[in-house]
């Protein structure tokens, strides 16, 4: 197995397709079944599924009463089992078949030149346009069944899933479209009985609207199955007699639209995608309600597992899935928007709530003029003016140190006028110099020497003195502290800045407050003159400002240090929100961030952003992440102070999504690192 491969980490590439048709020809349909599945097999696909019908065509009619049309289906099932002989992909085709004297409308699953097995459909639409039980008997009481195909007995019946016996979560199930529109459709049962991949073959006709609802069912179907969904409607060719096909194929994976094909295609065509199964597994795994549900429906069903051999492809194949750069931020710009909507008034309530409870009407905040106290302070004000409380009783102090900038400390002071909060200056450095001084640190004696204890003792009395601020004036002490930092323990622990009474962005990332800002800047919420303030923020370089700038006049970096917090909080995504491995995670930030296509770069994303990371970069800060996240931070994380959960990305609080051991290590998360990912 190949680190290049989507195959060697828990992903299954699956097609959605729409053969071109010919009414009532078998033949022809067959040929263009297995034109499609070559294409597939030179893809390296793994499971293909085509519409429902699609052997004898669906808009027949009467036809479907014809033996002479029956025995030609059969005939070409059996010219397209004999040629999967040759293919690696399972195939899942339409085909109306015979059994004790009643039609059944059917999908086969064929693969390597066997019929697995047939599964007939449950619930038959017998309204308005539709009227499949004047041809068909519904498939809902056939179980432990067998049918005779074009000379091969196979299981028959609605009790079935296929899985592959050398890949443990290429599971799938089958079901035929009506059953997905019925309340308890088939597809629910056979996920709560373990199926991944949840298979739709469809022939369902297209009228003004209807496209957008078989999207919305599948997208819906896979999130409350936690599952993938692919669905292939009926396409060119079919009979246009009073109805019209629109060719409709897609495939979802927890709700997320990952492929989708031409609407009215002009020929044959399929949409392919690699799907995730290790994060279906491990989110079925961690939601202990579906677990409830499967124990609850499964008491009186049953399935057979169908077993099957699928050679799994080997070399680098490229991954075939969309794979966002920043899984904090959408890329799609009114997502965005509405995220940061959402995000920004999660925080105001939750402020809000707090200062109500406690009957404290006061905030005490520092402002250093960066990124995460600039939004904790917009957060504050709007919080305020919400309560109809005067902005004033904000209580900003600005806490220049050894290495603080004239531009922060401006920026700083410009923002605090402007949103017109109650504003001083407090000078730590006399203060710090004599801690040093007493400690007997080099620096007191002249020595340029800015260690941990340099640094800390300024992050120490700058929220000592908030606190203590707090308690002569009747305040709550904001904490600004964001996601990321919680996430690396990149905070002085105690009195010092990963502590404070309430913070609104303790489960904000980094990547997302920089939008947060613009969105604040964009909404005109405050006025222009803010705005302003808030764009030279932006411009920014991200720092702590703890040490003096270097001969050269490059100021203290914390990425420099640390990281780049665009790889950082992708690690943290995948790592704390799906619990994937580290070396699968590396795979992915590989796949999203090792090249910049033309156009791949949002419009509304920084320029300043846009870089690249190939993988020995990626593998060296993850195994910063891992260490700092697992072994050195635990223990800040499990004091954290309130503030309200905001994305579906997590929280870290003790309280909330993340609840690990103080001393935790991170020796097998590294051990996976070092020895599935490549140098």
């Amino acid at each position: 197995m190949e680190f290049h491969s989507p195959y060697s980490h828990g992903f299954v590439r699956c097609a959605a397709c729409t053969p071109e048709c010919d009414v009532a020809d078998p033949e022809f349909n067959a040929d263009s079944i297995l034109e499609l599945a070559r294409v597939g097999h030179d893809h390296h696909v793994a499971l293909m599924v085509f519409p429902e019908l699609c052997v004898s065509g669906y808009a027949i009619d009467d036809l479907l009463g014809q033996d002479v049309l029956l025995d030609a289906v059969e005939k070409s099932v059996a010219s397209i089992v004999a040629a999967s002989k040759e293919l690696n992909p399972v195939l899942l085709v339409g085909a109306p078949l015979r059994h004790e004297g009643r039609l059944f409308n059917c999908a086969v699953v064929i693969h390597a030149g066997r019929i697995l097995g047939v599964v007939p459909k449950t619930h038959l639409p017998n309204y308005r346009e539709f009227y499949e039980k004047r041809w068909f008997a519904s498939g809902r009481t056939v179980r432990d069944a067998a049918i005779s195909v074009s000379g091969q007995v196979a299981p028959f019946g609605i009790d079935l899933q296929f899985a592959a016996r050398d890949i443990p979560d290429f599971i799938f199930h089958v079901e035929i479209c009506e059953d997905l529109w019925a309340p308890a459709p088939p597809s629910d049962f056979g996920a709560l009985a373990g199926a991944l991949i949840l298979a739709n073959l469809s022939a369902s006709n297209i009228t003004v609207g209807k496209a957008d609802v078989r999207k919305l069912l599948c997208s819906a179907q896979s999130a409350r199955t936690w599952s993938a969904y692919l669905y292939s409607a009926a396409g060119p060719g079919e009979s246009t007699t009073d109805l019209a096909w629109d060719g409709q194929a897609c495939i979802y994976e927890l709700g997320d639209l990952l492929s989708e094909g031409e609407r009215f295609p002009m020929g044959s065509q399929m949409c392919i995608a690699d799907i995730d199964l290790e994060r279906l597994r491990l989110e079925r795994m961690r939601t202990g309600t579906f677990n409830d549900a499967a124990t609850l429906n499964l008491a009186n069903r049953t399935f057979r597992r169908i077993k099957f051999d699928f050679v799994v492809p080997t070399g680098p194949i490229d991954l075939i899935r969309p794979v966002a750069r920043y899984p904090f931020v959408p890329a799609d710009q009114s997502r965005l928007d509405q995220d940061c909507y959402e995000t920004f008034n999660i925080q105001v309530q939750g402020l809000m709530k707090r200062l109500k409870t406690t009957g404290i009407g006061r905030l005490c905040v520092g402002v250093s003029g960066g990124l995460d106290s600039t939004h904790a302070l917009l957060v504050a004000a709007r919080a305020f003016d919400q309560l109809g409380w005067p902005r004033s009783d904000i209580l900003g102090f600005t806490m220049p140190g050894f290495a603080t900038g004239d531009g922060t400390k401006s920026n700083a002071w410009s923002l605090m006028r402007n949103l017109g909060i109650t504003a001083e200056e407090i000078d730590i450095r006399p203060l710090a110099l004599q801690l040093l001084k007493d400690l007997k640190h080099p620096y007191s004696e002249g020595r340029p020497v800015y260690d941990v204890t340099f640094e800390n003792v300024q992050a120490g009395l700058r929220t000592d003195f908030l606190f203590r601020a707090a308690n002569q004036r009747g305040a709550l002490v904001l904490g600004t502290g964001d996601l990321s930092e919680i996430a690396l323990g990149w905070s002085t622990y105690g009195v010092g800045d990963q502590m404070s009474h309430y913070n609104v962005n303790g489960s904000v990332s980094k990547t997302l407050i920089q939008h947060l800002v613009r969105w604040v800047i964009k909404s005109e919420i405050f006025d222009a003159e803010t705005g302003a303030t808030l764009s030279r923020i932006l411009d920014t370089v991200i720092s702590p400002e703890l040490v003096p700038a270097d001969e050269q006049g490059r100021i203290q970096s914390t990425e420099d240090k640390i990281g780049p917090y665009d790889l950082h909080d992708f690690f943290l995504y995948y790592i704390t929100r799906f619990g994937l491995k580290p070396s699968k995670t590396a795979y992915l930030a590989h796949a999203a961030w090792h090249s910049l296509d033309a156009g791949s770069w949002p419009s509304h994303f920084p320029e300043a952003n846009k870089r690249q990371f190939e993988l020995p970069a990626i593998k060296h800060w993850l195994e910063v992440f891992l260490y700092r996240f697992f072994t050195i931070s635990q223990f800040k994380r499990s004091a954290s102070p309130n503030g309200p959960k905001v994305t579906s990305g997590g929280s870290l609080s003790p309280r909330g999504d993340w609840r690990a051991p103080s001393d935790g290590n991170a020796r097998v998360w590294l051990k996976d690192l070092k020895e599935n990912v490549p140098d």
